[in-house]
């Protein structure tokens, strides 16, 4: 494996094993390090019914942005992880063909007029598309059109299930973003708000399109919890854990999750299971009977 690919070469892609991880970072006032990036989870089926589970990782940082999807198959046996570098992102449009495991996988980008916001998750004017023996299982990004002409597949319609996003979030008071709370929903406007230094009896907001879902006062006292919103009318149970913020000594990240899976209750047994076992085990499992969808937002002070 080599850890920095030729700015010339396989167009700025570099192939790496599960263990590798991305190196976008920004650090926090108080000194803590936080990445600035959002991973998504998805699980796709080919027309065998052969299941495979991509997660897809858009970075950012001082050098610019980066990629990097990673390809499980149905056993969670990693089968590629490919990696576009921030300081190689110049390189906006590609592909990439890979054959492991008697599949051929083909993986294509074009980023050259894709429009950010403050995440590290283009917003439009982009596509990422995953292409296995000649079935095309993945297509992200608004530009469908630009996708038929440059695949030569057989089928347009992937079977795909959004199961999970994560997210790094970084504020003072309020932390906000835009998310689905299912994998198919409509775009909210989620916020978090919390004060843990200004008053002696810190609070919790959080607020979907600006409307208050849910309020938890005496956080010192419950700075771990779970409450059921309704969203789009489906039931969506929302766990924190703001432990860093209020007793921390360094003002670490506090983690919320929005989860639609039925079955969650199973999954979070303790609290130091939010941050380790985000996606969920009734997400990532490809034969589950209850598939979900998981948001997880980790917030960092930015003082």
């Amino acid at each position: 494996m080599r850890d920095f690919p030729s700015c010339f070469g396989e167009n700025g892609v570099q192939i790496a094993d599960a263990s590798s991880s991305s190196s976008a970072s920004i650090t926090t006032a108080s000194g803590k390090i936080g990445q600035n990036l959002v991973t998504c989870v998805y699980q796709c089926r080919l027309r065998n019914f052969s299941c495979f589970i991509i997660t897809v990782t858009w970075t950012k940082n001082l050098m610019g942005q980066g990629l990097s999807v990673q390809i499980d198959d149905s056993t969670n046996q990693c089968l590629c992880k490919v990696e576009i570098k921030p300081w190689l992102f110049s390189k906006r449009r590609g592909c990439k063909n890979i054959e492991v495991s008697s599949k051929l996988i083909d993986i294509y980008w074009d980023l050259a007029s894709a429009k950010f916001g403050f995440s590290p998750e283009p917003l439009e004017g982009f596509y990422f598309a995953i292409v296995v023996n000649q079935d095309l299982i993945l297509v992200l990004g608004d530009m469908e059109k630009e996708v038929q002409k440059k695949l030569d597949v057989s089928s347009f319609a992937p079977n795909v299930v959004f199961l999970s996003k994560k997210e790094h979030i970084f504020g003072k008071k309020v932390y906000a973003t835009k998310a689905r709370l299912c994998g198919k929903g409509k775009m909210h406007d989620v916020s978090i708000e919390c004060d843990a230094l200004g008053t002696n009896d810190p609070y919790l907001l959080i607020r979907v399109d600006g409307k208050t879902m849910m309020q938890v006062k005496h956080l010192r006292w419950k700075f771990r919890g779970n409450y059921t919103i309704l969203v789009d009318g489906l039931p969506v149970e929302v766990y924190w854990d703001v432990h860093n913020w209020l007793f921390g000594k360094l003002m670490g990240e506090a983690i919320f999750l929005f989860q639609t899976c039925l079955s969650a209750e199973k999954l979070w047994a303790s609290p130091s299971m939010l941050d380790s076992s985000w996606s969920g085990s009734c997400s990532r499992d490809p034969h589950s009977q209850g598939l979900g969808f998981s948001l997880v937002l980790c917030a960092w002070k930015n003082e």
